[in-house]
């Protein structure tokens, strides 16, 4: 099991602008802004123009924040964005390269020796989503709609950090918004119930080596840890894995709400950080279906089914999984 991160913090950006359009506390936003103050290049994901993917991509301004912010739930394609990073390196530049623990790990291992102008954020996964069932579900909701996806937000706050939905804007001859709550999402549904991760995902060796400088994550569980932080904008986990992580978030510390708290209390409702999801029995099953009937009969299929619910399934799970961290 991985090592206890030097130090853990409850903590959110001051600006709530920032914070309304980010997924929890606005972390990375803060981080990104300090890397680009100091003329060095920021990666991240965004989202395809045609909204069909996602993707990983650089900014070195601050305009061009807003499309690395908030989750995109499906794999992103990384393509040569490893290459990049080393040759921005290597001339001199700071870069923040932020992904899950995978990524991360994966860019140290091509690299294959420590920057110091790199720094390193991962994000607290439950897997990651395939990107061909999100083209499926795409392709139904743009016939559905008889328009084009032209925005999508994960993690849409409109109704609260605690009760976030999908947000999705559709464009033909006029615009149309659909809000779909979380429980009624069958795309989030699936990745809730862990059909549609990759086979990594089910033993995923980042959990065990994190090689990241700063893990951030939505701070679930701050009502039991610090009440008086949570106004419904988001509070996030900040895990410090580095010296040089500890340094960065002291950088921006100035701009932040921060309260450190235990270890055991920051992770205790967030058992991604340690353990991987259960493989579901019909995983095999569900990917076959998915080549072979459409995207509403195939949420039909695996969604309408009783099955209990996933806190419920998740809670001997986060008990087991919180004895082993601690014993080791």
């Amino acid at each position: 099991m991985q090592s206890i991160p030097i130090k853990t913090y409850a903590a959110y950006s001051l600006d709530d602008a920032v914070r309304s359009c980010s997924s929890s506390g606005a972390i990375f936003s803060l981080l990104a802004e300090l890397i680009l103050d100091r003329q060095g290049v920021v990666y991240g994901v965004k989202m395809s123009a045609d909204c069909y993917g996602a993707e990983f991509t650089s900014v070195t301004d601050r305009a061009e924040l807003g499309k690395l912010r908030g989750s995109k739930y499906l794999q992103a394609k990384v393509g040569d964005t490893y290459r990049k990073v080393r040759r921005d390196l290597q001339v001199g530049k700071t870069v923040l390269f932020t992904g899950t623990g995978c990524q991360v790990n994966g860019l140290k291992g091509l690299l294959g020796q420590d920057y110091d102008n790199l720094i390193c954020v991962d994000v607290i996964c439950h897997g990651v989503p395939s990107p061909a069932l999100w083209r499926k579900y795409v392709a139904s909701k743009e016939q559905q709609q008889g328009e084009k996806l032209k925005r999508v937000n994960f993690r849409c706050k409109d109704l609260g950090w605690s009760n976030f939905g999908v947000k999705e804007v559709f464009q033909g001859i006029v615009i149309k918004e659909e809000y779909i709550p979380l429980k009624e999402s069958s795309y989030m549904q699936m990745f809730l119930h862990n059909y549609s991760l990759r086979p990594s995902c089910y033993q995923c060796r980042a959990k065990k080596e994190k090689q990241s400088d700063v893990t951030i994550a939505d701070f679930w569980g701050i009502n039991d840890v610090a009440v008086e932080m949570n106004d419904e904008l988001g509070v996030s986990l900040v895990l410090i894995r580095s010296k040089k992580g500890e340094k960065v978030i002291g950088d921006i510390s100035k701009g932040l709400c921060l309260k450190e708290v235990s270890y055991e209390a920051g992770v205790k409702k967030n058992p991604s950080e340690y353990y991987s999801v259960a493989k579901p029995p019909q995983r095999e099953a569900f990917f076959e279906d998915m080549t072979k009937i459409s995207y509403l009969e195939l949420s039909r299929k695996y969604l309408t089914t009783k099955k209990r619910p996933f806190k419920a399934v998740a809670k001997k799970k986060i008990k087991a999984g919180l004895e082993l961290l601690f014993r080791e």
